[in-house]
């Protein structure tokens, strides 16, 4: 099993709203997948010819699991970035470093793509 995680979360959630309005890449979830949250972690396995791949599963912790719901409705680098800053009262530079990293993998893994 995988794991593909950030920060642990420290107060309540922030909508995301993108001051941003240039067009970019949207990052949105594979639709050959099938995703669960259990016990406060979200567990993603792809699925192949219509059978879950057990030898391809991946986790996420509070962050990424964040992250995941975002994904689901299609979300830019900048406004997952923005969020994160925001949640989880980190600097700016911090967030888009993070959120970077974690799309990097979730792209190399098939798990998003881009819009």
């Amino acid at each position: 099993m995988q794991a593909i995680g950030l920060l642990e979360p420290i107060e309540p959630s922030v909508d995301v709203v993108s001051h941003d309005a240039s067009p970019r890449p949207r990052f949105v979830r594979s639709a050959d997948l099938v995703s669960r949250n259990v016990a406060g972690e979200t567990v993603v396995v792809p699925i192949c010819r219509g059978v879950g791949d057990l030898d391809a599963i991946f986790t996420f912790n509070g962050v990424g699991t964040h992250l995941w719901v975002l994904l689901a409705e299609g979300r830019s680098e900048a406004e997952l970035s923005e969020f994160v800053a925001q949640r989880f009262a980190i600097s700016a530079e911090q967030a888009q470093a993070d959120v970077r990293s974690f799309l990097a993998d979730l792209q190399e893994a098939g798990l998003v793509q881009t819009v």
